[in-house]
């Protein structure tokens, strides 16, 4: 398995720092530096009390914790959330209450995202007169049925 150093900071000193929650997973678990309540369908910027420093040729992604989305309805606006490798600001979370009835109260510290660091590669766009043909074609959204 490879291994990346990425530098992270502490803009609140009391935050805890992303950790994994076992050992070979992908997503380092993100927490929330406030307590906040999100209303039906409402959504909510979250603060991580943290600045990291990505290094050129990866991405950070922030996408929902799964437990949370089944159990609450809990989500990303923007999932997954990208930030990008000359970020420096605080990362925060644009979550959102897909519940129609409850709202979602975090509490700070509470577990509320994943990121995920993964390489990217500089793409250069080259415009051509006409595309490669393939057996999927044009075809979209339901092009290759429900079984």
């Amino acid at each position: 398995m490879s291994e990346l150093f990425v530098s992270i900071k502490r803009l609140d000193p009391s935050v805890e720092l992303p950790s994994y929650a076992y050992e070979g997973d992908a997503g380092l678990d993100l927490r929330a530096n406030a307590d906040v309540v999100i209303e039906p369908y409402q959504r909510v910027l979250i603060p991580t009390g943290l600045a990291i420093a990505i290094p050129d040729g990866y991405a950070g992604f922030v996408q929902p914790r799964s437990g949370m989305a089944l159990k609450q309805g809990l989500s990303i606006a923007n999932t997954p959330g990208l930030i990008d490798a000359h970020y420096r600001g605080e990362l925060k979370v644009i979550a959102v209450n897909l519940d129609s009835e409850n709202a979602i109260h975090i509490e700070r510290g509470e577990r509320i995202a994943q990121l995920v660091i993964q390489k990217v590669p500089v793409v250069h766009l080259v415009e051509v007169d006409e595309l490669d043909e393939t057996d999927r074609g044009c075809g979209g959204f339901g092009s290759s049925g429900s079984k």
